[in-house]
């Protein structure tokens, strides 16, 4: 960078996991970037950096994003969640437990994406049917495990959210 080139810092206010985070970020960075490198959320994963793969997913104001896909500044004033969000302290969310219990994990890179895909689905359909959950799952890509588990996995959460009366409307 030459003496008459400045690095532009913009500072970013905004909600993440419940919380308010402050950071500062250069205009041209990634959501992904800010999260895992300023605000220390590693669980966002980077898979392919074009928004094919899901490893990167959050919710950004309630719906599922590919945070490779979004300049870290737009995140001013958002609503985010990431993996780490979603459980309850020590208390892992159903479906975390569920993909522990049901094996369907390995690596672990697709595996927040494919948790908060998940979640934004049965947020908004706590009764899906396979091929509905094949569907919502399907822009998050898997190179060990393959797709039953995880399915069989989301299919279990669902029961036990709605036994648990957890199930957001």
């Amino acid at each position: 960078m030459s003496e008459t080139q400045q690095s532009t810092k913009t500072h970013v206010t905004c909600t993440i996991n419940g919380d308010e985070v402050d950071f500062l970020t250069e205009d041209g960075e990634s959501l992904l970037n800010a999260l895992r490198d300023n605000v220390g959320l590693t669980g966002v994963k980077e898979g392919c950096g074009t928004g094919d793969c899901g490893a990167c997913s959050i919710i950004f104001n309630g719906d599922l994003t590919d945070s490779c896909l979004v300049f870290a500044p737009e995140a001013a004033g958002a609503t985010i969640v990431t993996v780490e969000g979603l459980a309850d302290g020590d208390h892992l969310h159903p479906l975390q437990q569920c993909f522990l219990e049901g094996a369907a994990l390995q690596c672990g890179v697709c595996t927040p994406g494919f948790l908060i895909a998940a979640k934004v689905l049965l947020d908004h359909n706590p009764d899906p049917t396979e091929t509905e959950i094949r569907y919502a799952l399907a822009g998050n890509l898997c190179r060990c495990t393959g797709y039953d588990k995880i399915v069989r996995s989301v299919k279990e959460a669902a029961v036990q959210l709605r036994e648990n009366g957890k199930v957001q409307a």
